[in-house]
């Protein structure tokens, strides 16, 4: 026994002896420095806009080694930890003698090693500098290699070091990375029993793996919770019901979400560990989970994808490029936000737009559906039937085609790009082919993240916004003129959003609008409150037809299904803003009842040969500009037909400009009756008045 004990304090002082030596030499040159830069790569991580890990990607040697700091990590787990490991952590500088004083009289009491004396400082040394058995010499060299790590690292960058690199068997290392693979969560909070489990695994990582042996993992718990309660590191009582706690068995897949654009970033900067993307995790996981859901009732071969986007401020809060990534069969890897496509009919609604805001129809003009012939081009109805005469309001609701090209024809297709190019969108039309009337029904080529870009302006009172990418390129408001009026927004938006749910969606207060390529190839459903658009898009990725597949029928309930699963209140529709009404048709100008074309392909209501009428605002009108409040707006004023330059007055006095528009604007200068008269250049008049409120 005598042998034993002088053994045991020779050792102890040889350990003294070392550390005071290398502590000589370390201060002097800095001799045989500690290999800090081997602590190796950690996994690059891709991360929503605040902050939380949406995809983490395995290291070169395909370890998950997530980075972490004492922030990221519970307290409690902390206090357990050095507790456990290293209860005078703070106060020794890389070894305790204490410790191995105590390791060392229990080794001579029962002749075998009960507890070690590493410190967490030596066990990061171990970790930086891996031993290839366990033999004296290497221990001493941790004693080393811990004294110069205390000399160069403060006690919480040690601490860092710790539970980034700790291994947790198989090839998770870190606490991070084994939280979120035991408990699926962040280890920020943790309970007592997950705590005590992940200060446990540690030290025998691969032994106590609780996917593989189970009993070991809870026997290991069970000793730092003992110990933990010893040390009065977790409260009265919590040791019990901890151990009453299930250890999970399994082993859980570290997040994947927003695999297309973790896979952008990544390639957009390789060097970098952290990217952080516009996305929100809580609306991207339920947009997956709804593409999971959805793919599992959708024929072979047919992927999906979805794109929201904050109208507000362009930033993309959700994005799916395919049903599933890594479904071969679907052609997963491709990411069908960027790839273009025919729309469909989901253009229609910037077309209504452009004719609200030109005077040419109101909601309840009547307009002709019925076959009809341009120039050679004789577009057809989807279900290839007819409606006759129907409202322009009902027109829109059941995507009638002729009435739609009725509006382009007058409207000119070549407008409607311009104003397309206004929200920095650019579809692509066919080669060598100039806009033509086939836009209107799908005739052009445009990415789903295009389309959402469009569709921003509808929520955003005809404002767009750029979307950016979610990863490097900038979103943000779209400098020079809206791409359509507030008026004639609101106008399309009050329609969109009374058209009938699908069956079996509840009504969540969106306007929404379908589509569906030529031969089935594509089905679009695009969406939207007053903060958020959301579109979607289901088809083959190699442009095959799929027979029976449609808007309504394929995409809508996908796009109502994701709207509730995204977990976002719906914001209401912005309200009407001045001059917006929605007129009977029985109080309609004249010249608005109907929408026509005379035998020489003229607009019957906006011929040169017919005398001006103002179209709006109509006779006798209520017109609420915030007079009372004394926040007066401008009045939008509409007319039809005459010849330009017009010029108008307003209570007999002519307003600054002549103008070549039809469309023009008066700024009252206070509220009661006023009188408007408009004369055209060959002194044509026509007046109505009305009432400022």
């Amino acid at each position: 026994m005598r042998l034993w004990r002088k053994l045991t304090i020779g050792t102890a002082a040889g350990f003294i002896l070392a550390g005071a030596v290398i502590f000589a030499l370390d201060t002097a040159d800095r001799v045989f420095p500690p290999p800090l830069e081997r602590t190796g790569a950690v996994s690059a991580e891709v991360l929503d806009a605040d902050g939380q890990l949406l995809r983490a990607f395995a290291t070169l040697e395909g370890r998950w080694r997530l980075k972490t700091t004492v922030a990221d990590v519970d307290p409690q787990f902390m206090r357990m930890l050095i507790a456990y490991e290293d209860r005078r952590f703070y106060e020794h500088h890389g070894i305790d003698p204490l410790a191995i004083g105590r390791a060392g009289l229990q080794l001579v009491t029962n002749g075998r090693i009960v507890s070690g004396a590493s410190t967490l400082s030596m066990q990061v040394a171990r970790l930086i500098e891996p031993r290839t058995g366990r033999s004296l010499s290497a221990k001493i060299l941790q004693v080393i290699r811990a004294v110069q790590i205390e000399r160069r690292l403060s006690k919480k960058e040690i601490l860092d070091l710790y539970l980034t690199h700790a291994p947790y068997g198989g090839n998770l290392e870190g606490v991070r990375a084994a939280s979120l693979a035991y408990f699926g969560k962040e280890p920020k909070r943790l309970t007592v029993a997950q705590a005590a489990l992940l200060v446990a695994l540690p030290q025998l990582p691969e032994r106590r793996r609780p996917d593989r042996n189970l009993a070991a993992a809870e026997a290991a718990r069970k000793r730092v919770l003992k110990r933990a309660a010893v040390a009065e590191a977790i409260g009265e009582g919590e040791a019990e019901r901890a151990e009453a706690t299930l250890v999970p068995a399994t082993r859980m897949q570290l997040p994947v979400l927003a695999a297309h654009l973790a896979e952008a970033a990544l390639r957009s900067k390789p060097n970098e560990r952290e990217h952080r993307t516009t996305l929100k995790k809580q609306i991207q996981a339920g947009l997956e989970a709804t593409a999971k859901s959805a793919a599992m009732n959708l024929r072979p071969k047919l992927s999906l994808a979805m794109v929201m986007a904050d109208a507000r401020t362009g930033e993309i809060v959700g994005e799916v490029g395919s049903a599933d990534y890594f479904d071969a069969s679907r052609s997963g890897w491709i990411d069908m936000t960027r790839v273009s496509r025919s729309p469909g009919s989901t253009l229609k609604p910037f077309i209504y737009g452009l004719a609200f805001e030109q005077g040419l129809v109101s909601q309840e003009t009547i307009i002709e559906d019925r076959p009809a012939d341009f120039f050679g081009y004789r577009p057809r109805n989807f279900d290839m039937s007819y409606q006759g005469d129907v409202t322009v309001r009902e027109a829109l609701q059941l995507s009638l085609n002729v009435p739609a090209v009725r509006l382009l024809d007058a409207v000119n297709p070549a407008r409607l790009l311009v104003r397309f190019r206004r929200a920095g969108v650019r579809p692509i039309l066919p080669p060598n082919e100039a806009p033509g009337l086939a836009i209107g029904l799908g005739g052009v080529g445009i990415t789903l993240k295009d389309l959402v870009q469009l569709y921003t302006a509808l929520a955003n009172k005809g404002e767009p916004v750029r979307i950016g990418d979610g990863v490097t390129a900038k979103p943000g408001k779209i400098d020079g003129e809206p791409l359509l009026e507030p008026v004639a927004v609101w106008n399309v938006s009050d329609i969109l959003s009374s058209v009938i749910p699908p069956a079996g969606a509840p009504q969540r207060g969106i306007a929404y609008k379908t589509g569906t390529s030529y031969g089935y190839r594509d089905a679009w459903s695009v969406g939207y409150d007053g903060r958020y658009v959301l579109g979607v898009w289901v088809g083959r990725p190699d442009n095959g037809a799929v027979p029976g597949s449609t808007g309504y029928g394929t995409a809508a309930p996908i796009l109502f299904e994701a709207f509730a699963k995204s977990s976002i209140a719906t914001t209401p529709l912005p309200r009407p803003p001045s001059g917006a009404v929605r007129i009977a048709q029985a109080d309609l100008p004249v010249s608005q009842r109907r929408f026509s074309i005379n035998a020489s392909g003229l607009l019957s209501t906006s011929s040169r040969e017919q005398a001006p009428q103002i179209v709006y605002p109509p006779e006798g009108a209520h017109v609420d500009l915030g007079a009372r409040s004394g926040d007066l707006s401008p009045l939008m004023l509409k007319l039809q037909g005459g010849r330009a330059p017009f010029r108008w007055l307003a209570n007999g006095k002519p307003l600054p400009d002549l103008s070549r528009r039809r469309i023009n604007q008066w700024m009252p200068d206070g509220g009661g009756y006023s009188k408007l008269t408009v004369i055209d250049a060959m002194g044509r008049a026509a007046s109505v008045g009305v009432f400022i409120d």
